[in-house]
């Protein structure tokens, strides 16, 4: 059966199908427009545990979502693939073991020791380091692999730490390239607890790579100094803190008018980037480092939407932190949130989604 096929006998108004891909969608990865690499990974987490989770959390809450979406109803017909394989078998399984020889390390840190005073831990840090670097160049090659064959690709993580080798990817390929960064933390501090790939540092070694022409962060609501240093430090870093935002409401300025200034601050290529603790924690209450206040789902998606339609261009995204709890409410919103920037992107770059879905109001 030939994809146009499988477009004819699928019906999105029924369950998606749970022993296909992501959303439930039968097309294989060659019949899909756009592939999903999940890197389930968070080794260097020193708070809340779960992200590795998120993948696992996303994919079986996706058979639960309406395909039929407002703004990109036939979405759904160009495919959405999730690369599961050995890679993300062994990425997980490193996860794993590394997170716990990590905890001794953030533990003798928390407790005032200095690492190098200790021959073992400092041997488990280098060797956590390593496997750190080890999974940013096999991510790297893996979405280079999907773009070479002409795939939109995403990225879902995982912690935040997972994107960097994304990042190098779309580096090798784009001269020059901003990212938005929807986030309630800076993601700056500098080999946060000795680690070189903290999920803390990646927009700092993201700033490393001389392609990021401008960081715009959205939603910021939580940071220590030296994050704030190299911010100010570097012209190329915007900050809209929660706190700004919130303030500037409070006196009158919408949320269109919001989008339209950080949207004007991007360059003409764009790269999304979201942790999803960016919301308001009722939206994400087993993320890793929740941080009270927030933006609103919908204001999230419609900051996305007006991206789609400003005339940048979007050349990929990753969507992190989310971790699954008792309930599959997380997983939920991540699945969610994943097929509105799904739509966001395959829109952007001119893949048919449909017009959006008109209803009477009188």
């Amino acid at each position: 059966m030939n994809k146009q096929q499988k477009i004819d006998s699928f019906d999105p108004s029924q369950p998606g199908l749970a022993d296909q891909s992501i959303y439930g969608l039968p097309f294989t990865a060659d019949e899909s427009d756009i592939v999903i690499i999940p890197v389930p990974w968070e080794v260097t987490v020193s708070y809340g545990a779960g992200a590795s989770e998120g993948p696992a959390a996303i994919l079986e809450a996706s058979f639960q979502v309406d395909l039929h979406h407002q703004e990109f109803p036939e979405l759904w017909k160009l495919g959405m693939y999730l690369d599961l394989g050995e890679h993300t078998t062994r990425w997980g399984t490193n996860s794993v073991k590394y997170k716990a020889l990590a905890q001794p390390i953030i533990e003798a840190l928390e407790g005032g020791e200095t690492i190098a005073n200790h021959p073992a831990l400092q041997k488990d840090l280098d060797a956590i380091n390593q496997v750190c670097k080890t999974l940013k160049d096999e991510v790297r090659e893996r979405v280079l692999f999907w773009m070479n064959r002409g795939k939109k690709v995403a990225l879902l993580g995982g912690d935040h730490s997972t994107p960097l080798g994304y990042y190098e990817a779309l580096a090798s390929i784009h001269d020059s390239f901003g990212i938005l960064h929807l986030d309630a933390h800076m993601d700056l501090r500098i080999a946060y607890e000795g680690f070189t790939y903290s999920h803390a540092s990646i927009m700092y070694n993201t700033l490393q790579l001389p392609q990021v022409s401008k960081l715009v962060q959205v939603g910021i609501r939580d940071f220590c100094k030296q994050e704030v240093e190299v911010a100010q430090a570097d012209s190329r870093v915007m900050v809209y803190t929660d706190m700004d935002l919130k303030a500037d409401t409070f006196r009158g300025k919408n949320w269109q008018q919001h989008c339209e200034e950080i949207i004007a601050h991007l360059p003409q290529k764009v790269a999304v980037s979201f942790d999803i603790d960016a919301l308001y924690s009722w939206y994400c209450p087993n993320t890793g480092t929740p941080v009270p206040g927030g933006i609103s789902f919908e204001e999230a998606a419609y900051l996305l939407s007006r991206l789609c339609e400003s005339g940048k261009d979007i050349i990929g995204f990753d969507l992190v932190e989310v971790a699954p709890g008792e309930d599959d409410w997380d997983g939920n919103v991540g699945a969610r949130m994943l097929y509105h920037m799904c739509g966001m992107l395959a829109k952007n770059n001119g893949l048919a989604t449909g017009e959006k879905i008109q209803f009477r109001r009188s």
